[in-house]
This record gives C-alpha cells, structure tokens and sequence, in this order.
C-alpha cells in the first residue's frame, strides 16, 4: 500500500512548494488532501487516516500544535496506526536545535531539498519498521511507543514555540500571578501554592483554587515554562494540575480517564496522550 500524506499550512504557495519537493523527494508518497487551518486538518485526516501528516506549526485558530494534540486522543487507533508527525516550521535556530535535540522530524520553511530528503528517509525507515500487531497487547504496545514520540515531539516544538531564540535558561518557577477576577474589575496576586489547575479558554487562562477563580492573558503553553514540572503536570492540552491536588481518576464507558481534584467538584479530563501518567492508579 502506497504511503499517504496530509498538509496542514495556511500559506497556499508554500502548501504548494512543499508538495512539490515532496513529490520530487517521495515520488510514491500520495499527499490526499491539503488544509488551510488546524480544525480542517484534524477534520480530513480523521476521514483520510493518512500516514503522514505535515503540520505548520503556526496557523490560525487552531495551530499545528492543538492539531496534533487533539488527534492523538481521537484518532481511531483499531482502524489505523498513528501517522508519523512532521512539523514544518519557519522558526529560527533556537526551535531547529529544540528539534533536533529530540529527534524530532521538521521542515524548515522555505522548503531545503537537502533536508527534506533527510525526513524522508527517517519517514520510510519508520513506516517499513511498522508491522501489523499479532495481538491486542502488542497492539497496545505499539500505540503506547507512538504516544510516546508524539508526546517528546510536541513538548519539545511547544518549548521552541514558546521560548525566544536568545533564552539561555529556563526562568525560575513562579510564585506569584497577577489575576484579575472574572469581572476583570480587579486585579489580585494569586500565590502559586493556593493554585489547584489552569485551564485555557478563548483568549484566556482559567486560574482555579479551591474557591475562587481568576483570568490571566499568558498562553498556556508559555506557562507551563514558568511553572516547576514535578508540582504541575499538563493532563490534556489545555489543562495543568497540581499533582499533589489529584484525589481520584475515573474511566468512563468509552475508556476515557477524568480526574477529580482535593476542593474542586468537576471532573478534569485527561487526555490520552497523558494517560501513561496514572496507569499505576
């Protein structure tokens, strides 16, 4: 069966200059569909379950970023295997060297036919090594291996995305946020300790503790810098908990994980890229 594609970038000439050097490249590799933002590419590649899939990482609405995030929960892993995520990325050396670090498959905007052969043969290496699984375990097994990789690659592209090229450390774990109530009358400094999870919604950051909850305009993903990783652990793509806080995970009919927190009475969703984290429970 010959390999499929998906392109996810919202500039049409540079879609079309990478599916020209990819066919140049990969001449048996099928690209089947073309999305112009990171809801239409989720969209088509849940219809089309390609093979590979080429995300730009900076899109309107939702980035390549989220895209990849929300199918790794959705995709149907019985009816295919995982694709293979390439990020395609007009970022500067700081982001190529987070990438690479991590072995991390990108192309670099414009497009480099020298490295684009390069992902190329790391992708037709991967996909020869994929083998049907003989059992259900084996099968779960190799999910888990994908989960795995899609996790490192989208920690890592999350950090370059995050970070600017001149950072030469991570910057010390917060203590204190400035929050403003929900009526955004008020502007009130929340300490870090009293912090029980963040959520992203819209344009801003839910800032939940036991009784209260406050708004803040930093991106989810540029906090999760600014916060200590063994204290706040990301459970979905827009929501960090306190780990400390967690008091019970439920799965539901669906096999989905939903966790409750120490003072608050919703359930928290987990996402299945994050479920590793509380298989012993």
């Amino acid at each position: 069966m010959k390999p499929t594609a998906l392109i996810a970038e919202d500039e049409p000439l540079l879609a079309q200059a990478l599916k020209a050097e990819l066919s140049a490249a990969w001449p048996e590799l099928q690209i089947v569909a073309t999305a112009g933002d990171g809801r239409s590419a989720v969209r088509e590649a849940l219809r089309l379950l390609p093979t590979v899939l080429f995300f730009d990482i900076r899109m309107p609405g939702l980035d390549g970023l989220g895209a990849a995030a929300e199918l790794a929960d959705s995709w149907p892993a019985d009816e295919a295997p995982m694709p293979q995520l390439v990020f395609v990325t007009a970022y500067d050396e700081y982001a190529a060297r987070a990438f690479e670090a991590q072995a991390i498959d990108y192309v670099l905007k414009p497009v480099q036919p020298e490295r684009l052969r390069k992902t190329v043969a790391r992708l037709q290496q991967a996909l020869a090594a994929q083998q049907p699984s003989p059992s259900p375990a084996a099968a779960d097994a190799a999910l888990e291996r994908t989960l795995a990789q899609w996790r490192e690659v989208l920690t890592a592209a999350s950090a370059g995305a995050a970070l600017p090229a001149t950072a030469s450390s991570a910057p010390a774990p917060l203590k204190m946020i400035a929050a403003s109530d929900t009526g955004g009358s008020t502007v009130r400094m929340v300490p870090i300790d009293e912090v029980l999870y963040f959520e992203a919604a819209d344009k801003y950051l839910r800032v939940l503790t036991a009784t209260h909850e406050y708004l803040i305009r930093t991106p989810l993903k540029q906090l999760i810098a600014q916060l200590d990783a063994d204290t706040f652990w990301q459970v979905h793509r827009a929501v960090v908990v306190r780990s400390a806080a967690i008091e019970s995970v439920h799965r539901d009919e669906a096999g989905k994980l939903h966790l409750t927190l120490r003072g608050r009475a919703e359930k928290i969703p987990v996402s299945r890229l994050y479920a590793h984290l509380f298989r012993a429970m």
